[in-house]
């Protein structure tokens, strides 16, 4: 016989493959009665699957576990710089989002907060959303200035918190309520009188 390989003689391994299993089709296929589910409950039944989190009624992980603390979705996290940072900056440098990404002291999008560790002794410009009231000793004690940007949202368009959203609407009804009364209060015009 030949060892060589071709396409015609490519052949499984012996054990690698099984003959299709026909469920449902008498007993002469071997999985005859209840075609191989076994007697009654949730697996013999369409459909029967147990998910992989179902602990067999005890009670579940997610409740044992205790709780601890909430997850605010209001909150605001600042890419954190310390003016230790910046003290071999040379004088008279305006310090931006642009030039800390350039000198890789903040790698990650967000707002840009400065904080008051460490010495300053050179007068810079410094432009960031947000600032420590010692940061703020720092960099003017030095002779330089602290300006304070705006900080922009997630992307453009993005949707006001859902508070806001609630607040604005609430005083929107306010005010609707309060023409319709001053509306209603109003003295009814008189009629033309017909000639």
């Amino acid at each position: 016989m030949s060892t060589t390989i071709r396409i015609g003689n490519l052949r499984p391994a012996a054990g690698a493959t099984h003959a299709k299993k026909r469920r449902g089709k008498g007993a002469a296929t071997g999985l005859g009665g209840t075609a191989g589910k076994g007697h009654k409950g949730k697996k013999a039944r369409a459909g029967g699957k147990i998910p992989a989190w179902f602990e067999g009624g005890q009670m579940p992980i997610q409740r044992r576990l205790p709780k601890r603390g909430f997850k605010n979705p209001t909150r605001v996290e600042y890419e954190v710089v310390n003016v230790g940072r910046l003290a071999a900056v040379a004088a008279g440098t305006t310090i931006d989002r642009a030039w800390l990404e350039s000198n890789r002291i903040v790698r990650r999008p967000g707002p840009i907060k400065l904080l008051g560790n460490g010495e300053l002794r050179t007068a810079l410009t410094v432009k960031v959303e947000a600032a420590s009231e010692q940061a703020r000793k720092a960099v003017e004690g030095a002779g330089g200035k602290l300006e304070l940007l705006k900080a922009k949202a997630e992307s453009d368009g993005a949707a006001a918190p859902r508070k806001a959203k609630a607040k604005a609407a609430k005083a929107a009804d306010a005010k609707a309520a309060d023409a319709k009364a001053a509306d209603a209060k109003a003295p009814a015009k008189p009629a033309a009188e017909e000639r």
